[in-house]
């Protein structure tokens, strides 16, 4: 085998031994009940890895600041071309005002706001399973929120 193929061997095994399974959080299964506990930790691991704390969350020099997360911030950045923009993000710790948490589950399964007004860059549209979007609510739903 040349060091090409030898290379690209290795490469491929360390792509199939990294699989999603041992890097997601394992979801309760159809025989174990899942505690709310669990529900929030698994809406804080998802929100955490979705990036929502760089937007909606007030940044410090290291960081999100932890301590008023999801409570709302000014974006820190904007489009490089003319275009509509949200300046800043909104809080939606506790939910957002007027919101269900239904709604919010609406929302990140990609079903909009419950006014129908639709969201503006960069707020992505999402498209998460209910499962995954009712643990996200949970966390969110769990928050202080912002004073």
């Amino acid at each position: 085998m040349t060091r090409l193929g030898l290379a690209g061997a290795l490469a491929l095994l360390g792509l199939t031994a990294c699989t999603q399974a041992e890097t997601a959080i394992p979801a309760a299964g159809p025989a174990e009940a899942q505690t709310a506990e669990d529900l929030v930790a698994q809406g804080q691991y998802m929100v955490a890895m979705g990036g929502c704390n760089d937007c909606h969350t007030a940044m410090t020099p290291t960081g999100p600041d932890m301590s008023h997360a999801l409570q709302g911030a000014a974006l820190g950045f904007a489009p490089l071309v003319e275009m509509p923009w949200a300046p800043n993000a909104p809080p939606i710790a506790g939910l957002p005002e007027g919101w269900t948490g239904d709604d919010m589950i609406t929302f990140l399964t990609g079903g909009g706001r419950p006014s129908g007004v639709p969201v503006l860059p960069p707020m992505p549209q999402y498209r998460a399973s209910a499962a995954d979007a009712a643990a996200m609510t949970a966390y969110i739903a769990s928050l202080p929120k912002a004073e």
